[in-house]
């Protein structure tokens, strides 16, 4: 195996080009509709400087082995576990973590198309006025007359994943690095306008920061505290496949640890300003703050059909949302694309092609989920969009995390790590104790927290 060779399916142009690449798969639905309500609930200031703490004490660590696994193979994360495991003489079981996320990846996309293919909905129902002056009631039939729209879900399920899949098919530099050059400064940007309006015209600018930031100690519990400890290892994209794929694309001389940080940085960035959007316009009319679907395609819709320009701002925010999940979608199909075409020998386009089709026919089932098999239950009462979703992120995500830290920790060739980390040795020794002991038992304590 050569180490640090360049990978057959191209490579990143700069270190400003993977930034934007793994920042714009790890920033997503979560980032928008979940991490705002739970900092806001589990104590504002004091959960967001917890969460932080865990960032860096479990998401950069953790982080920082995918990709340092990802650049030493030089191949799909599958077949780069199975030659980093022989060159070290380890455990041919560690081979696993390729192949569980490459799966996890696959089973999120199921069903994040179709939730994106919402979103694409609704960037043109907000923009042709459709929620102007909208009541609760109606805001909440909406979404429902869509979701039980068969041929509608499965229409923008499929519009979303051709665009996916033409990206895909491009290739590493014409396809993922010129949409992310284009889309992640696109996103940013549409944030600060967002920011700009929420607070110019919601009146409760303050408020929303004062539920975001205030320091409410007494409201951070230890199940709270554990919430800081999943969230910061979700939202960075570990343990699917992505973070290492795109790892096999990034230059030799970049700083791995440097640049893991910056995109838990930015990653985090796009939360907090996500909430500082989302709750001055929830309290300003007087909707009750919450997380979820009923957040992004019930309540905000009807925030913004009471506001002044809430028609364009809220197509804005849509696009806002489409961008996001086109920048990570392109990165769960990026494993197994990588993959096929090693496997076969065969060309990019059929590659994505196969994979993405694959992807859009198991979305099927998450897109029936809400009409033709909403009484189709399986494990608990859950539908399929709910077992792909339980399944990918309470199962495999946290037990890929885990693996991928011991691996990294214990398993690998310590001289892999050495060099491709090349840090003081202060630095590497810190590095590798939290890797070893510190981020796997946390992740481990968040995958128990699913099942208790």
């Amino acid at each position: 195996m050569a180490l640090g060779s360049e990978s057959v399916h191209g490579m990143w142009s700069s270190r400003l080009m993977f930034i934007m690449a793994a920042a714009g798969s790890a920033v997503g639905l979560g980032n928008i509709w979940r991490f705002p309500y739970v900092a806001g609930e589990n104590g504002g200031g004091a959960f967001v400087l917890v969460y932080l703490g865990c960032i860096f004490l479990i998401g950069v660590p953790i982080m920082a082995s995918e990709i340092l696994l990802g650049r030493a193979g030089r191949q799909s994360p599958i077949n780069a576990m199975r030659d980093l495991v022989a060159h070290s003489n380890a455990n041919p079981l560690w081979q696993a973590i390729g192949w569980m996320g490459a799966l996890a990846g696959f089973m999120i996309l199921s069903f994040y198309a179709v939730i994106a293919g919402w979103a694409m909905s609704y960037l043109f129902q907000m923009g042709s006025g459709a929620f102007t002056g909208t009541d609760a009631v109606q805001a909440k039939a909406a979404f429902d007359a869509l979701t039980h729209d068969v041929g509608a879900v499965v229409g923008w399920h499929t519009v979303f994943m051709m665009m996916t899949i033409a990206i895909a098919a491009r290739g590493v530099g014409a396809g993922l690095e010129s949409t992310v050059k284009i889309l992640m400064p696109a996103l940013f940007f549409l944030l600060v306008v967002l920011v700009i309006y929420s607070g110019v015209t919601s009146g409760k600018f303050t408020e929303g920061l004062s539920f975001l930031f205030s320091f409410n100690v007494e409201k951070l519990t230890w199940n709270g505290v554990l919430i800081a400890m999943g969230q910061a290892f979700f939202t960075l994209s570990l343990g699917m496949g992505a973070i290492m794929a795109y790892g096999a694309y990034m230059p030799k001389d970049v700083s791995i640890i440097g640049t893991a940080a910056t995109i838990a940085l930015l990653d985090t960035v796009v939360a907090l300003m996500s909430g500082m959007v989302i709750f001055p316009l929830v309290f300003a009319n007087g909707l009750e703050s919450s997380a979820g679907p009923g957040l992004m395609f019930v309540t905000l819709p009807l925030a913004f059909g009471q506001m002044t320009g809430g028609a364009f701002f809220g197509a804005v925010f849509f696009l806002l949302v489409t961008f996001a999940a086109i920048t990570s979608s392109i990165s769960l199909v990026e494993p197994a694309i990588a993959w096929l075409i090693e496997r076969l020998k065969t060309s990019r386009t059929k590659a994505a092609l196969v994979v993405g089709g694959l992807a859009w026919l198991m979305g099927l089932g998450s897109a029936f989920s809400f009409n033709i098999w909403a009484d189709l239950h399986f494990i608990n009462g859950m539908t399929f969009f709910d077992l792909m979703d339980y399944v990918s992120n309470n199962i495999l995500l946290p037990l890929g995390g885990v693996l991928i830290a011991l691996f990294a920790g214990w398993g690998i060739d310590q001289q892999i790590t050495r060099d491709q980390l090349a840090v003081r040795p202060m630095v590497y020794q810190t590095w590798r104790f939290v890797t070893r002991f510190i981020a796997p038992t946390a992740v481990f304590l968040v995958f128990l927290l699913a099942f208790f």
